[in-house]
Order: C-alpha cells, then structure tokens, then sequence
C-alpha cells in the first residue's frame, strides 16, 4: 500500500511542477483522484487566485468521487483565503480517503485542514515523499513560517573568483549555454535582485527569457543613483530599495524614478540599506523567492547578513586574475576560516565549458 500511495503522489507532484514560478505567493500543488486502482482525474494549482489543485480535480471528476481516493501534495486548507476551504468541496465530494504528502506549513492550517476531514469520517494519512515535496516549495516554507523571501545567489564568475576585469569587462565570463540556462532558471523565481553598480557597468534587462513572465526586478540602490535611462526601468514591475534619507537628498531625480517604479525605503546599515530590514518589506510585498545576480558587493554582504539560503556558482575555467579586478563575492567577509560559510547537498553539474556548483546555506 505504501508503494502504491508514494507512486500516486509522485504523479501529483509531477502535476504540481507544471506550475513552477507561476502561483506565487501561493505554493507548488498537484492533485490525483483515484478510484478502483485507476486516476480518474489529476490537476494542479495553476496561479494564486485560481481554483486550488483539490478543487480542480474534484470538479473534473463530478459525481465519480464517490467512494474515491484524494492524493494531494500538501494538506487541503481549512480556512478563507483567496479561495474557500477545500475541506469543504472534499466532505461534500464523496471523498472516502485523503492521503496527503506533506502538513501545510502555514500556522493558520497547520494539521487543521487534516483534522477537519477526520472529524467528518474521512480517512487521512499524512507523509509521502515529504523530503521532495519540502524541496519543491522551499522557497513558501520559508516564506509562510519566518515572513521572509527564500534568497538564491547566483554568480558567474572566473576559476579564480572574477565577476569582471580590473577595467570592469565582464562580457562574457561563462558560456553562451551557461548564460541560456541562466535565463531559463531565471522563470523559476517571482524576483530578480542586483545592486546598483551591476546596473550602472552592465546596463542589464533582468528578463526571463524566453518567458512573457515580467519578474519583479529589484534594484538595492541607497542613494537612488539609477540613471532613468537604465534599460531595467523599461521593464517593470521594479522595486528600487533606498535609504530612507535618499528622498531628500536627490529629490528631482526620486520624482522621475517614482513614475517608473516603486521606492521602497528601509532603514540605514553604516550608510548603505539595511538587507533585513529590505528583507522583510519585501515579504510585505509578498515577494516570497528572490534570484540574486550581483554584484560582489550586494552578495558579500548577503552573506555577511547571513540572508542566502542556496547558492549557485557558475565556474568558467578562465583566469582573469588582477586585485582591482571585481570578486564575486565581497562584503567584510570572515576573519576564520572556522567560519566559512560551507555549502550543504552539494550538486555539480557541466554546462558547456563551465561547471554548476550548486547547494544550500542553511
């Protein structure tokens, strides 16, 4: 039996996956009803706002419910949200057996959407795959419990380090097939974030691409000196962090950026933006997956914050060497090495010529 419910909820999960980078803030869900050993529906949840994934599969599948078994990746809500509470739908569907593959992380239907059914007769059983499931909605477990965004480094740098030449040359580091899945990767995420200077050297779009998704695309910039011209700025959404104090400091240049994008102001860290104090304004922005590109600077100091939760290191076996030139990784860095941040399941990859170092912070 065990068997057969972690194969049922593989095929949910993979249902799920169809929808990566589409339903944020709302997590990953797929969904099977299976009756007499056969699926006689499956979906998943497709964006926020739109019907959960029980309710899709329990419309498609009417009055044939009765009787019937529910696989769902994470425990049906019991609560009004966008949406009704699917418990709802599930004890008025027929529904005889709901095996769920993970407990909603979410303190307002944590366990409660698996007591709800339980109490109207309905069997449950929790815990199928949950190691994979936990992956798949990292980024809304962390949102959902601590109310911060899941913060994913990625860095494109040479074998000695180098983001650009002492001169500031950084096209190209990596691969054009390194670049491509770059962009691929990129659809993955709700937001994008560079600092300042990678705007200013680079003069970079932040597209998904190819993608018709606009990710949001946020700029930590403490005393607003994006130029209006920037490329970015033609592809909104855009949040530009500052620094409370910047209003006053450059205020012609605060009313043109406003009419393109949004300014959010947090407070001061030693004369540059507080990164917890942005973090955590932009989870009110229900920003909940953030894809950071650079530059050195904004990535140290992630670091130094203790903000990265995963980190991806593109490797080009290029030389650039040069102390002026760029590190992709700067900030005040450690005094120890007892203190090096070490990466955790570990995963490298080719691509092309360079190689996908890949793994987690915390």
């Amino acid at each position: 039996m065990k068997t057969n419910h972690q194969y049922y909820m593989n095929l949910a999960m993979r249902q799920a996956l169809q929808a990566s980078g589409k339903t944020f803030p709302n997590p990953l869900v797929g969904a099977l009803i299976v009756k007499n050993g056969r699926i006689i529906a499956r979906g998943y949840h497709k964006k926020a706002g739109l019907p959960h994934a029980e309710v899709v599969v329990l419309s498609l599948a009417g009055k044939k419910t009765a009787g019937a078994k529910l696989y769902v990746t994470l425990e049906p809500c019991s609560h009004f949200g966008r949406t009704p509470p699917c418990t709802d739908m599930i004890i008025n569907s027929g529904i005889k057996e709901v095996i769920i593959g993970m407990l909603d992380p979410n303190p307002l239907n944590n366990g409660k959407g698996a007591q709800v059914l339980r109490k109207h007769g309905i069997k449950v059983v929790v815990g199928f795959l949950e190691d994979e499931l936990r992956k798949m909605n990292e980024w809304f477990i962390k949102y959902t419990t601590r109310r911060l965004p899941y913060l994913t480094v990625k860095v494109g740098q040479s074998l000695d380090g180098k983001i650009a030449t002492y001169r500031g040359d950084s096209h190209w580091i990596t691969s054009e097939r390194a670049r491509e899945y770059v962009h691929r990767m990129r659809d993955k995420f709700d937001a994008i974030m560079v600092g300042v200077n990678t705007i200013l050297r680079d003069n970079p779009r932040l597209q998904a691409i190819p993608s018709s998704k606009n990710l949001t695309k946020i700029i930590v910039d403490s005393n607003l000196s994006i130029p209006c011209q920037a490329e970015v700025l033609q592809h909104p959404p855009i949040v530009i962090v500052s620094l409370s104090t910047a209003a006053g400091q450059k205020t012609a240049n605060r009313d043109i950026l406003s009419q393109k994008a949004q300014i959010l102001e947090v407070k001061g860290k030693e004369g540059l933006v507080n990164l917890r104090d942005m973090m955590k304004k932009l989870a009110r922005l229900k920003i909940t997956n953030i894809l950071v590109e650079g530059g050195g600077a904004l990535i140290g100091s992630l670091f130094d914050d203790g903000l990265v939760d995963k980190a991806l290191f593109f490797i080009s076996p290029k030389i650039i060497g040069g102390k002026e030139a760029v590190s992709s990784v700067m900030g005040k860095g450690i005094a120890h090495l007892d203190k090096a941040f070490r990466l955790k399941n570990v995963c490298l990859k080719r691509i092309d010529e360079d190689f996908l170092v890949e793994g987690y912070i915390k």
